[in-house]
């Protein structure tokens, strides 16, 4: 089976297609099985006053898509301005691949150590992604 793997701790907050849901007591595992539901974890989202840098705002925007906010085209074009604008954002090529695969997850996931170390460290799982966005295969 494949889809997006959701762990959730008690009372964890997401967006799903634009609906706020919360989990309830306790620990939760939930697989997404529709292709192009847009599904954000609220810890993951950077508030738009915290958008302050470069790399900050390029992940903001694949947030933006992800969460359904802009189009995945739009964001596609405001982030190939951004990457060519700051190209010390590190995994270049990588980046540009999921811009241009339009897999803003992915580019959120090699953004969050730069826009957000406090939260990555924080909130990884055992191999380093937020648990939120780890793909199941």
């Amino acid at each position: 089976m494949s889809g997006l793997v959701l762990k959730l701790k008690p009372f964890e907050e997401l967006l799903v297609n634009g609906v706020l849901l919360e989990n309830g007591e306790r620990n939760t595992r939930l697989r997404v099985k529709t292709e192009g539901a847009h599904i954000l974890r609220l810890r993951d989202a950077l508030q738009p006053e915290e958008a302050t840098t470069p790399v900050k705002r390029a992940y903001y925007i694949a947030q933006l898509a992800v969460s359904g906010q802009i189009a995945t085209a739009e964001a596609a074009a405001i982030l190939d301005k951004a990457l060519a604008e700051n190209p010390d954002f590190g995994a270049g090529p990588d980046l540009h691949a999921c811009v241009a695969a339009h897999d803003f997850y992915k580019l959120m996931r090699r953004l969050r150590p730069l826009a957000m170390p406090e939260r990555s460290e924080r909130g990884a799982g055992g191999d380093g992604r937020p648990q939120a966005m780890a793909a199941a295969g």
